[in-house]
């Protein structure tokens, strides 16, 4: 080998092997609950117990066809096409939905931000075993760029579970991003000189001219790298982000089932401009009390921005790109979200994007 080359093999070498630098975030202003409240034992777990009656029921004809949804079969590969009036906002955030929870952001000071970014199939080999375990490969959505992604300033990942965390895209973003997590994530990045910041719940972190909080979500983690080997349970913290601008806030909520999170998070941080909720991934046959703990039903996710104050709702969790896990078809939660708006009278401004659609406000 030239010596050229070989001098450029080993630079590369280095580079792949380079240590991440990784900082964290808590301390007596923070929050973390631990399982038996023994820190000892490093598992996590939810502020708030399961809700013993939810303040909202759908019951019966959840899920009405209606001329805002066009749809080629029953609830399935859909558009939304209703009339919706612009939401009343100057906030100086743009949002893109690429499906499921994926988000780009344009922050007011022009940052480029990536929530939740999984741009294609869970993980290799997991991706194959829910394929074999009665899953399926999802329609995978319109993607960045390799310039668009190289322009990333920063990354957010709500919790650890496969279909919001994959290293493929890890690899595709690169090390320019600052990458913010919640705690004990960096441990599940490659190495390569990544710089992660772990966040605690109600830690607070800045970047550019924007005030970044990491708050409380209903929800539970775990990485499965041999199927049904759980090892790693509630290891990792879980929750939602919200992001500041000179008193302009929006809410990422994460994956989460409704508790009184959402009332404590309104109550120390005021009401919110924007919020991105989740509204699918609730219903399953067998396990319904356990996939409502976390996961928000449509009408949860109305009572929860009601009591955040969001002055405008960003729905998300549905659509042709989704996994459709403990959902009905892909587009039942939207058609339950319309639904139950209606027949709740909820004030809460909802603004429904299709996947690829972008927002300024």
């Amino acid at each position: 080998m030239k010596p050229a080359l070989l001098l450029g093999a080993a630079a590369s070498l280095c580079a792949c092997s380079a240590a991440n630098h990784v900082e964290r975030v808590q301390d007596d202003t923070t929050v973390v609950a631990y399982r038996n409240n023994d820190s000892d034992s490093g598992v996590f777990r939810n502020l708030h117990p399961r809700v013993a009656v939810y303040p909202e029921n759908c019951t019966e004809d959840c899920y009405p066809e209606t001329p805002a949804v066009a749809c080629q079969a029953m609830g399935e590969n859909c558009q939304f096409v209703g009339a919706q009036p612009r939401p009343k906002l100057v906030t100086g955030f743009t949002i893109q939905w690429f499906g499921h929870a994926s988000f780009m952001i344009e922050t007011p000071d022009k940052q480029q931000w990536l929530l939740d970014p999984v741009s294609k199939q869970f993980d290799w080999p997991v991706d194959v075993a829910f394929k074999l375990a009665g899953g399926f490969y999802r329609n995978e959505p319109s993607w960045l760029s390799e310039s668009q992604l190289q322009a990333t300033d920063a990354v957010f990942y709500s919790h650890i579970h496969y279909d919001h965390f994959n290293k493929d895209d890890i690899a595709a973003i690169g090390t320019q991003a600052q990458y913010f997590t919640p705690l004990n994530f960096a441990d599940y990045f490659p190495d390569g000189g990544y710089r992660i910041r772990e966040m605690a719940w109600y830690g607070r972190s800045q970047l550019g001219e924007m005030k970044i909080h990491f708050v409380p979500a209903n929800h539970f983690s775990g990485r499965i790298w041999v199927p049904f080997i759980y090892d790693d349970n509630e290891k990792t913290l879980w929750g939602g982000w919200l992001f500041e601008h000179q008193g302009k806030k929006l809410f990422f909520a994460g994956d989460t089932g409704y508790s009184a999170h959402f009332q404590e998070i309104r109550a120390k941080y005021g009401e919110i401009d924007v919020c991105l909720m989740p509204i699918a991934s609730y219903h399953h046959p067998e396990k319904s009390i356990w996939y409502r703990y976390v996961h928000t039903t449509p009408e949860d996710a109305l009572v929860a921005a009601q009591e955040l104050g969001c002055k405008v709702m960003i729905p998300w969790g549905y659509g042709n790109v989704s996994w459709k896990m403990g959902d009905i078809s892909s587009h039942s939660a939207l058609l339950r979200l319309l639904h139950m708006k209606q027949k709740l009278k909820s004030d809460v401004p909802v603004y429904v994007l299709n996947e690829g659609e972008s927002l300024v406000l």
